[in-house]
């Protein structure tokens, strides 16, 4: 039996390679087109499945790389905006502070006559009524030439004035503080009082006299009477009047111009010709 293999074998080399010449002489003359055709028909669908296939499935790699491509774009676009936003509220709060800073200019340019010095406010003391502040800290202490007694302005009106001084800090006691008593004058019908502050509430116009006509809106100034404060200094509007006939003297509710609240720039006054024999402020 192995014998008659190992004879075949030789005989079936040689039929193969007839086969194949043949097969290559009809191929060059043209004669294996149908045969071509009837072999391939059947593999034809397989071969386009196959196309489909892969054309899907390098769609499938094309999208998870395009959503990678996008989510790092976004994540990109999202640090970019928040860059953004930081400088904007950087430049915005910038911006703020330039006005403040030409607003308190704008103030000293009007007042050649007080010699004044900017300070910051640095901290904040509240009373019992959170709404209302008893004193505030600024950064500027005896090394700048801060003294006690010295008046401290906005500008647009008295904030208070310096009853604590430390060698880089300073204390200033507001005009809404009970312990805070300013001389002043009403602008339209020109009587004085005394602004006294009120726990929880707006200061008051104490001392004015009975006959004086004093209407809501009227504005506050400083007097300049006792020399402590310059004259001519704003304080606040009248917001109300009350009088009565039994008592000796009229009394009047005053808006402060300032907002004690958002304040954060001052100017301390450390000059205005009066600082003699200054007497100390009230407490």
């Amino acid at each position: 039996m192995t014998q008659t293999n190992q004879r075949a074998t030789p005989l079936r080399l040689l039929i193969f390679v007839a086969v194949c010449v043949v097969l290559m002489i009809l191929d060059q003359n043209g004669r294996l087109i149908g045969i071509k055709g009837l072999i391939l028909r059947p593999v034809l669908p397989i071969q386009s499945g196959l196309t489909s296939l892969a054309g899907g499935a390098q769609s499938v790699v094309n999208l998870f790389y395009d959503l990678g491509t996008l989510r790092q774009r976004n994540q990109d676009l999202q640090e970019l905006a928040d860059r953004l936003t930081v400088e904007n509220v950087r430049l915005r709060d910038i911006e703020i502070e330039d006005a403040n800073l030409r607003s308190l200019l704008n103030f000293r340019q009007s007042n050649p006559n007080l010699v004044m010095r900017g300070g910051q406010i640095v901290g904040r003391v509240v009373g019992r009524d959170p709404n209302f502040l008893k004193y505030l800290v600024i950064d500027l202490g005896s090394n700048q030439g801060i003294a006690a007694g010295m008046p401290v302005m906005s500008d647009v009106g008295l904030v208070g004035r310096i009853i604590e001084v430390n060698a880089s800090s300073s204390k200033v006691l507001l005009i809404t503080d009970p312990n805070s008593a300013v001389n002043v004058i009403v602008q339209g019908s020109r009587v004085l009082g005394v602004l006294q502050g009120v726990d929880g509430s707006n200061p008051v116009v104490n001392y004015l006299t009975q006959d004086a006509v004093i209407s809501p809106g009227d504005i506050v100034l400083t007097s300049g009477l006792g020399e402590s404060l310059p004259k001519g200094l704003v304080i606040g509007q009248i917001l109300s009047v009350r009088r009565r006939d039994y008592e000796m003297f009229q009394q009047a509710e005053v808006r402060p111009t300032v907002n004690f609240g958002r304040l954060e720039l001052v100017l301390v006054i450390t000059d205005f010709g009066s600082t003699a024999n200054r007497p100390p402020p009230a407490r």
